[in-house]
């Protein structure tokens, strides 16, 4: 007569044992800091500053803060999808990552990357968010950010142990895709930031901001108040960086103030959402309170590794294969694509959800063990364990981006790349219109050209670049019909590339340190020699440039 009690008792017993009570967790701590870069005022601000600062892009177009959007925790909302190897759209194969720069080469000259040619490269995984960073020793989907970070000037240990923050960093500025090329250098970077007018090109400077620039107006200034000394060198700026970044933490959520007393905070879905999170759908094994992440790997049989191999590109481990970081959940609500690809859109009703709900992907070589279906556990509630995650662990200064996940306006929100761009192509051999890259920002008083790029003609052929004060189009190329008052712009030049219609120029044009020239406009327009198009020319689309203070 006793043994369904008894029998009861032990299934309850199990269930306490299999989830942690929750009284064991605990709201947030501040991240750890190396003792070789303890966080100060002067370097967080100067990070912020860093980290919005689209001139330390080789074209001035990326900044951290282009793709990591506050708003959007910190990931990029940006549609940009990158179709893959097979070229076909909406397959396994692609994409849909983050745009950085175009492909240029040792000169800062464009360089066409076949998938892409000259508009902006998109990154080959789905910008991350940083909350789990702050408190990982490895970073990034693949974990190549290590706890280690080497000076990448000196070659020497800045940081034996806990440094992952620093080492990933820097790794864009020098990214060919993010926000440099395969030819840069860390000198070339330093001298564009002793020159640069910090956050030129951002608008609606936040108030610290303000305060930190109007008394140190230029970088030197700032890496002096900073650091002691007026020396820009990577190690700083990874260090101001990562400090920075260990202020964003998003511990004001429905769920830190349940966690902390208040049993109103979480409405009753979202609470039971969240002891079914914590108990029988086991979510909180991958997802560990109160980061929501376990800062480990795992494959959830969603793609084939065959296709990128995550976690065993950094360490060569076979075991590895497929295993990618486990995101926090923190604000994931905020949040416009999931996974390292970007392949869903949505976490509930399909999309995220499914794959849980099967037990993962379709694709199971080295899937996690820790993959059990949902679908058959009884008395799991999905719509309540999603209502959790996507409510009840977003914090509202997040969302909408108050002190401190407040932010500048970056001038390619405004101007994303073809904004400016107007009229149709003419034309070409082989039915191709020629395309035209005028993406940078124009500026006086600046050492930076205004980089003007054509593709898509045929090899070896002649190109002209026409400019113009007055709009216009077509008649651009005929030279009665030019009206030039500044600058007179009339360049020919002979195209690089293979065979075909794989023939590329760049031209770069000097800004006359003019103030008069603020707000002004200028019209660019391409122009071929093809004996092959049926007017023995083509032409691109034009181009309006403003000039920028």
């Amino acid at each position: 007569m006793r043994r369904p009690l008894l029998c009861f008792a032990l299934a309850l017993a199990a269930t306490l044992l299999s989830a942690p009570a929750q009284a064991q967790y605990t709201s947030l701590m501040p991240p750890p800091e190396p003792p070789e870069n303890l966080t100060t005022p002067e370097k967080v601000v100067l990070g912020k500053i860093l980290f919005y600062e689209e001139q330390l892009a080789s074209d001035n177009t990326v900044a951290c803060g282009t793709c990591h959007i506050p708003g959007r925790s910190f990931t990029d909302d940006r549609p940009a999808q990158d179709i893959g190897k097979d070229g076909i759209p909406d397959t396994l194969d692609d994409v849909f990552g983050s745009l950085g720069i175009s492909n240029f080469d040792g000169n800062e000259d464009f360089d066409p990357v076949d998938d892409f040619i000259l508009k902006p490269q998109i990154t080959h995984r789905r910008t991350n968010d940083i909350f789990g960073a702050l408190y990982a020793d490895r970073i990034f989907w693949d974990g190549r950010a290590g706890d280690e970070f080497i000076d990448p000037e000196t070659g020497l240990v800045s940081i034996p142990v806990g440094g992952a923050l620093e080492t990933q960093a820097l790794a864009p500025l020098l990214s060919i895709v993010e926000q440099g090329h395969r030819f840069r250098t860390w000198d070339s970077i330093r001298t564009k930031l002793q020159n640069a007018e910090p956050l030129r090109l951002a608008s609606d400077l936040t108030p610290d901001i303000v305060a930190a620039l109007a008394i140190d107006p230029t970088y030197p200034d700032l890496f002096e108040n900073a650091f002691g000394t007026t020396d820009i060198n990577a190690e700083r700026i990874a260090y101001s960086l990562a400090a920075y970044q260990r202020t964003l933490v998003p511990d004001q959520t429905p769920w830190d103030d349940y966690i902390n007393g208040n049993l109103n905070a979480m409405t009753p879905e979202q609470v039971n959402g969240w002891n079914q999170f914590n108990g029988i759908a086991n979510c909180f094994k991958c997802h560990t309170p109160p980061l929501f992440s376990d800062n480990d790997f795992h494959n959830n049989g969603f793609r084939p590794w065959t296709i990128d191999s995550g976690l065993m590109e950094t360490t060569g481990l076979n075991s590895d294969r497929g295993k990618w970081k486990t995101p926090s959940l923190r604000n994931a609500g905020l949040r416009k694509r999931f996974f390292h690809n970007g392949a869903f859109e949505n976490m509930f009703p399909a999309g995220v959800s499914n794959i849980y709900w099967g037990g993962g992907g379709t694709f199971d070589d080295n899937l996690d063990p820790l993959l059990v279906p949902l679908s058959n556990i009884p008395g799991i509630n999905r719509e309540h364990i999603f209502e959790f995650v996507e409510n009840a662990l977003t914090d509202q200064r997040v969302k909408n981006e108050l002190p401190p996940f407040d932010r500048p306006t970056l001038l390619f929100e405004e101007r994303p790349f073809g904004h400016n761009l107007y009229g149709q192509p003419t034309v070409g051999q082989q039915g191709m219109t020629p395309l035209m890259a005028a993406q940078a920002p124009a500026m006086v008083g600046t050492t930076q050209e205004l980089k003007i790029g054509v593709a898509r003609v045929p090899a070896g052929s002649t190109v002209h670049l026409f400019g113009s004060t007055i709009r216009g189009f077509g008649q651009m190329r005929g030279g009665a019909a030019m009206y030039v008052k500044f600058p007179l712009i009339i360049h020919e030049i002979a195209t690089a590339g293979g065979v075909g219609m794989r023939g590329f120029a760049t031209v770069k044009l000097d800004i006359p340190n003019n103030l008069n020239l603020i707000g002004r406009k200028l019209y660019l327009q391409w122009v071929v020699e093809d004996a092959g198009a049926p007017t023995g020319t083509s032409a691109t689309r034009g181009a309006e440039i403003e000039i920028l203070q």
